[in-house]
């Protein structure tokens, strides 16, 4: 299956990887070790899951504005994500991913959260507002 979606360019830039999608809003200061990229909030979805080289789909972020600066830790650790995809980017995700050099976009088409799941394979290219859903696996 290969879908393109038009979205909204927050960051710019471009990225292919497998997709780690959560349904649940997430916070990046106390919510990410940027040593290791790992989610290390017990109360969330992605709990003990790695962002490192994947493309996080998410609802929105929450949380503390030093947030963006865990984003740009990571992207100097070499443990961010590869790109963002959010349905509703707000300013505390967007200021990281732009700090970060981090590809990020907000309000796709459709609701891909519903669509993705991990492992999913994306083509992310915020400079065309493009989403590029390659293939899906098979459950």
């Amino acid at each position: 299956m290969k879908r393109t979606l038009k979205c909204r360019r927050i960051s710019r830039g471009k990225a292919k990887g497998q997709v780690i999608v959560t349904s649940e809003p997430i916070s990046f200061l106390g919510g990410v070790d940027p040593a290791t990229g790992r989610v290390i909030d017990r109360e969330h979805e992605l709990y003990q899951q790695n962002l490192k080289d994947k493309i996080l789909v998410i609802p929105s972020g929450k949380g503390s504005t030093v947030g963006s600066y865990v984003i740009y830790q990571m992207a100097k650790n070499q443990t961010a994500p590869r790109g963002i995809v959010a349905m509703e980017a707000e300013p505390i995700i967007a200021t990281g991913a732009i700090m970060a050099g981090v590809p990020m976009v907000d309000h796709p088409e459709v609701d891909i959260l519903s669509i993705l799941k991990n492992g999913d394979l994306m083509e992310l290219d915020a400079d065309s507002e493009i989403i590029k859903i390659i293939n899906k696996q098979f459950y």
